[in-house]
């Protein structure tokens, strides 16, 4: 056979050294909706154990929220499962307008355009507005969907260090020559939790005529004083000009993103983004739910205003516990353990305590940066915080790493 046991062998080898390397991702089955407190079976085959959720992206705890529950029965009764095609075929439902018309007016911009998930609103944006002649200029962090993006894209690719305003104007002048330029960042970093300088970024683009994408995947709805995302929390709402974000972190959380900014670039997607052309349409469904989820972030913002007091509260139990923990002032609260070992130990001992946080490595963080990412949602209680807290706290002790700075971590467990 085609598939023979030389192949075989080649890919187990691999994938034994993937584990022997202690880099080896292993999915747990969870039991239950997605909430604070959930149900998971692992190891396979184990009894199930009720643990606290640590790690989910659904920041405003609306994932198994009860009308977005109800707004998505509704919308299967009405709309039916799934459009069966793609949208400009037959497969625009006046639904799938109705939330562009609402993301628009969130969000401050011009237009809004559907895609079936954020990392296909990556893939798709770049090659629609760009071409040979023009330049892409991006954080040296960005999310993983935009780097497929950008590498999709004919234009010339280049990069600056970690929000670095000076090494992006550089960048910005050497590349004068160049028919359009375009700067893309991430909101909040994911991996990190900090936020983009929005602010200074779009001066510079003023200054130099260039255009800013912004991924606000990990801030839509909740960040800024209204929950608009990172480009409300700087100031900078209308000045970005392409914004690209997701529905599967605080928006609800099950699935769809979308292009939004200036209405000619998102025309351009419409004519020419591949994963929108060949994908089939979001399901009548999901839509229904994002919008309920709409309604509920823009008449009150108790839950966005509950998550920052929950994410500060969180930070400074870890902080005065001894953690190592990256800087910044978003639910995403990475603690720094730099052994990808290390990290996946302190999960497993974490879980035994009845808390569900997974570690982070290479490649998903660059090699020596393994970490316990912590992200934050309204739906915790202080109840839920203290209990995990205590338990991190006795973790730590057990593996030595309170108090200790990242040359004593490194020094006792390697990179």
């Amino acid at each position: 056979m085609a598939y023979s046991d030389r192949i075989r062998g080649a890919y187990q080898a691999t994938l034994k050294g993937i584990e022997d390397a202690g880099l080896f991702k292993r999915e747990r089955l969870i039991h239950s909706p997605q909430a604070a407190d959930i149900e998971v079976e692992f190891p396979t085959g184990s009894p199930l154990k009720k643990v606290i959720n640590m790690c989910a992206n659904n920041y405003l705890g609306l994932s198994s929220h009860p009308e977005v529950i109800k707004a998505a029965h509704e919308g299967l009764e009405k709309r039916g499962y799934g459009m069966s095609s793609v949208r400009f075929i037959c497969g625009t439902q006046d639904i799938h307008r109705e939330l562009e018309n609402k993301l628009t007016a969130f969000l401050g911009t011009e237009d809004t355009l559907l895609f079936p998930s954020c990392m296909d609103a990556n893939a798709g944006v770049f090659e629609a507005i760009l071409t040979k002649d023009d330049v892409i200029i991006s954080d040296r962090l960005v999310h993983a969907s935009l780097v497929d993006g950008i590498r999709l894209c004919s234009a010339m690719h280049d990069t600056i260090k970690h929000s670095d305003m000076e090494h992006l104007e550089e960048k910005l002048q050497l590349h004068a020559d160049k028919r359009f330029k375009l700067v893309v960042t991430d909101g909040v970093f994911s991996m990190d939790g900090d936020a983009a300088r929005l602010d200074e970024m779009a001066s510079l683009c003023e200054k130099h005529e260039a255009m800013i994408l912004v991924d606000d995947s990990h801030a839509t709805g909740f960040i800024g004083r209204t929950g608009r995302g990172t480009h409300e929390k700087c100031g900078v709402v209308g000045k970005m000009d392409v914004i690209t974000t997701t529905f599967g972190k605080a928006l609800g959380g099950a699935s769809g993103g979308c292009v939004s900014g200036r209405r000619e670039l998102v025309e351009m997607c419409r004519q020419r983004a591949r994963p929108y052309l060949f994908s089939n349409t979001i399901a009548p469904v999901v839509v229904e739910g994002v919008l309920k989820v709409m309604d509920l972030i823009t008449k009150s913002t108790e839950r966005r205003d509950k998550l920052e007091k929950n994410a500060a509260y969180w930070r400074r139990g870890l902080t005065e516990a001894g953690f190592v923990l990256k800087e910044g002032d978003t639910p995403i609260v990475p603690v720094m353990l730099f052994n990808a070992k290390l990290a996946q130990d302190v999960s497993r001992a974490l879980y035994d305590e009845g808390i569900y946080a997974i570690g982070f490595f290479f490649p998903v963080v660059a090699q020596g940066q393994a970490r316990i990412r912590t992200q934050i949602s309204a739906g915790h209680e202080i109840h839920h915080l203290d209990k995990a807290l205590e338990a991190f706290v006795k973790v730590g002790r057990r593996f030595d790493i309170l108090g200790k700075t990242k040359q004593e971590i490194v020094a006792k467990y390697g990179l």
